[in-house]
């Protein structure tokens, strides 16, 4: 049996957070509270807010920082320095150009000297059957159209043609860089140094000195 004087349980209404901004309806006037547009809460002048909504735009430029390079960005670059070359690239190029033609240069100029060493090393094995051709064709060896006489010919067409060039002649001055003196003749016949007579033939193959003549000298008395 129920008791008259026990009031039933009220309904409690209890303010939600923020001294209720979350109600629906107004516990003054009773009225349905429309919602708030997006930023309407904002005091005006207020900076706006720099959470999540300033932080994307910083992302996306990132993100755009950091997309990587393509094949074509890398041409396109490339194109247009090539196209506006400026005095830095003109200088360079002009640098690099100098360069590569000392290359060449020093490249032909030591290929040639290891062209002469080589050719020199084999030809320097005939020079003792030189000699001996010279002297045959002193004592008159080689006079006619003997046969030795055509071997001797043969042989040294050969080994002109490899660029060996013999030196040594009476009358030309001495050169102590090309000549040998193996001994001197005071003569008032001269007024310097002059080869008297050659001994040995001298040889050179290009520009290396293959092997000094050997000669006898006047001096001035």
């Amino acid at each position: 049996m129920t008791d008259e004087n026990t009031n039933p349980e009220e309904p409690v209404i209890r303010p939600e957070p923020s001294e209720g901004a979350g109600r629906r309806i107004d516990p003054e006037t009773g009225e349905v509270r429309q919602p708030a547009a997006p930023g309407a809460d904002a005091a005006p002048g207020a900076a706006p807010d720099s959470g999540a909504d300033a932080a994307a735009p910083d992302a996306e430029g990132a993100d755009a920082d950091e997309a990587p390079l393509t094949v074509e960005d890398i041409l396109n670059a490339a194109d247009a320095e090539t196209a506006e070359p400026n005095d830095e690239h003109l200088a360079d190029l002009k640098r690099v150009t100098a360069e590569y033609a000392n290359y060449r240069k020093r490249t032909e100029a030591n290929r040639e000297v290891e062209r002469e060493r080589a050719v020199g090393s084999a030809v320097a094995v005939l020079l003792p059957v030189l000699d001996d051709l010279d002297r045959a064709e002193k004592h008159g060896d080689l006079e006619g159209d003997a046969p030795f006489a055509t071997i001797a010919a043969k042989l040294r067409a050969a080994v002109g043609k490899l660029g060996l060039e013999p030196f040594g002649e009476p009358g030309e001055p001495f050169d102590p860089t090309r000549h040998e003196a193996i001994f001197q003749q005071p003569s008032s016949d001269v007024e310097v140094d002059t080869v008297a007579e050659v001994v040995e033939t001298g040889y050179t193959l290009g520009s290396t000195l293959l092997r000094a003549a050997k000669v006898v000298v006047k001096t001035p008395a």
